[in-house]
């Protein structure tokens, strides 16, 4: 599987696991299940899909953070679809926690949002994204704090 693929299944799993509220406890059976389902195999596939996931779930108030801090005073976290929400946890948690090129991730981001999400959401998640880059200092331009 090429790492968009990997990207892809990563999201399905984190959107599948929000939406049904699935405890953190509960996680490796259900991911377990997900990916004996869908026949996902290779070593470093389960590994990458496995850290992401459980990354972006225990990273869960420090992400959420960085997504409000991003949003203007008309929106609040609660508004935002739970689609978005993955696709953000997934891009957020690989941008800040695994290093992963926020040019790569953000491109991701938003074609999972072309897919998955409403007709808004690709520009949305992109906004947020380009934000929380700027706020940390991702693109070696000064913080804003």
């Amino acid at each position: 599987m090429s790492k968009s693929d990997n990207r892809k299944v990563a999201f399905e799993i984190i959107y599948s696991l929000e939406a049904q509220n699935i405890k953190y406890e509960d996680y490796k059976e259900n991911v377990d299940t997900f990916l004996e389902i869908n026949e996902i195999h290779g070593k470093a596939t389960i590994k990458y899909i496995k850290d992401v996931v459980y990354g972006a779930k225990r990273h869960g108030k420090q992400i959420k953070k960085q997504i409000e801090e991003c949003l203007s005073e008309k929106w609040s976290y609660d508004r935002i679809p739970k689609v978005d929400i993955a696709i953000l946890n997934l891009a957020i948690f690989e941008m800040l926690f695994l290093k992963t090129p926020y040019k790569v991730i953000i491109n991701e981001a938003v074609e999972l949002a072309k897919i998955y999400a409403d007709e808004k959401s690709p520009s949305f998640i992109n906004g947020v994204l380009a934000s929380v880059v700027k706020k940390n200092n991702l693109d070696g331009g000064e913080t804003k704090e």
